[in-house]
């Protein structure tokens, strides 16, 4: 499969908050199979709290943000895999600067609309978004707009997240047609945790039941690209056994 020229296709495969490694494995091996240039090495999976991940994965997620912020700068559209959706801290903060009118597509089994108040489990990875909406001060700038952020295949949301979604108005659509009218000639910027997918369909460290098979977010990928132009698009939650599946599914940002 050959990747368009005006790609900045980047795995980053270090560690910022994943609790096991199939993460930033799958990040590595899909990476392999799409020709990205490798950043970092796979680090030691472990569950520690937001504050010591902050702190220990610095550098990691700096390095995130400066991919998007490199590829924006030289005109490219960033294709970003990682492990983790805590890269969100760093990366759309960077995509609000450069693209501050652009639509954020949440494409995620889970709204990561936490805070250190709201979270029961002080993860990471649960808190990237309300981050880089300002909602708590991550340490990683914020910028964008909940108003600019839509979420489609969100089906687990813990009560104090939901309490801000609609308090920030953060929006949701759950049917393809209305998201294409949505995001007709608009620039958008799309998160993609791959546990929108069904667990059945692939396996997830954060299993949500009622998600999409494989053609059906390939469809979905293709409306989007169809409908809006990409400025880039980050992809969290591979799974390193599904690599030839999931090249296929990614066909239309690629």
């Amino acid at each position: 499969m050959s990747v368009d020229d005006s790609r900045h296709l980047v795995a980053l495969l270090c560690r910022t908050s994943d609790r096991s490694a199939a993460g930033m494995a799958g990040a590595a091996a899909l990476g392999e199979r799409l020709g990205a240039r490798a950043v970092g090495s796979v680090g030691q999976a472990r569950d520690t709290p937001f504050a010591q991940d902050l702190e220990e994965s610095r550098g990691c997620l700096l390095e995130a943000g400066g991919q998007i912020d490199d590829a924006m700068e030289a005109g490219k559209v960033p294709i970003l895999l990682a492990g983790s959706c805590a890269i969100g801290v760093a990366t759309l903060p960077v995509v609000a600067r450069h693209h501050p009118d652009a639509l954020v597509l949440w494409l995620d089994a889970h709204p990561d609309f936490n805070t250190p108040q709201t979270s029961s489990s002080q993860f990471l990875a649960g808190m990237g978004l309300a981050g880089a909406c300002g909602v708590w001060d991550s340490g990683f700038g914020a910028g964008l707009e909940p108003a600019n952020v839509v979420m489609f295949g969100v089906r687990e949301v813990e009560g104090g997240e939901r309490v801000l979604l609609t308090r920030h108005g953060v929006g949701t659509i759950d049917r393809p047609g209305p998201l294409a009218d949505l995001l007709d000639s608009r620039k958008v910027f799309i998160h993609l945790d791959l546990d929108i997918l069904d667990p059945d369909v692939l396996p997830s460290d954060f299993p949500a039941a009622g998600g999409l098979d494989f053609e059906q977010l390939h469809r979905l990928l293709d409306l989007v690209c169809g409908a809006a132009e990409l400025v880039g698009i980050e992809i969290t939650g591979a799974h390193p056994d599904y690599v030839d599946e999931l090249a296929d599914v990614l066909e239309p940002v690629l």
